[in-house]
């Protein structure tokens, strides 16, 4: 394990609250372990831990990232989310790899959307032909993470949201039954609409869309 890891795992562990961490176990479902650090003090010992050390060389940020991801208890994920947050706009174009690789990885909506929205998403916006290229493989996988990445990436663009892409690969999720793919395809026409909001209800309109999507699509319409 890179020193880095290590020194931020001993940290955290050090703050653990096995009071806390039951409750919020149970809200995730059992899906992972907590050592029972909530939000907010997660982000003052983020901030602490990197006003005494620094941010890491970029060059090492994979394989600490990598660290974290592989620890069982959710925090160190959200702590490997915060660091990279740190990197966003400065990531190598062969990044996308480390970024495939935490999507696919101890995947649950509350990673997986906020590497969609943010790195992934800033990732495509700068590098143009791997977004062509991952978007190809991703929109296809039959790893639904990788698939529900593809449609909520641009949920940040705005007007700079190519909506003919984001339609298409709607389309090609039609009829799933899959409760995150649909969530995904209302969350993202939801969030285009405060662009451009006859786009898409017309959209809607000619779209046999899951109850779930429309519902999700049409909230603030």
């Amino acid at each position: 394990m890179n020193s880095y890891s290590s020194s931020l795992k001993t940290l955290f562990e050090s703050h653990a609250n096995p009071s806390q961490a039951a409750p919020m176990k149970k809200y995730m479902r059992d899906q992972f372990e907590y050592l029972g650090i909530k939000t907010p003090q997660s982000k003052v010992l983020m901030k602490e831990f990197i006003f005494k050390h620094g941010l890491p060389p970029i060059e090492d940020l994979d394989e600490i990232l990598r660290d974290l991801w592989s620890l069982p208890q959710r925090e160190f994920q959200y702590a490997a989310m915060n660091l990279l947050d740190k990197f966003e706009k400065k990531l190598p174009e062969k990044f996308i790899f480390t970024l495939e690789h935490l999507i696919v990885t101890e995947s649950w909506w509350d990673t997986v959307d906020a590497l969609a929205s943010h790195p992934v998403g800033t990732h495509f916006k700068r590098f143009p032909k791997t977004r062509k290229k991952f978007l190809k493989k991703w929109r296809r996988s039959k790893n639904m993470w990788l698939r529900r990445t593809a449609i909520l990436f641009q949920l940040g663009y705005k007007k700079e949201t190519d909506f003919d892409l984001l339609c298409a690969i709607i389309r090609e999720n039609l009829g799933s039954d899959e409760f995150f793919i649909n969530k995904a395809i209302g969350w993202a026409l939801r969030q285009y609409a405060y662009t451009d909001p006859k786009a898409v209800k017309k959209f809607v309109k000619a779209t046999d869309l899951h109850p779930l999507s429309r519902r999700e699509a049409m909230k603030h319409l």
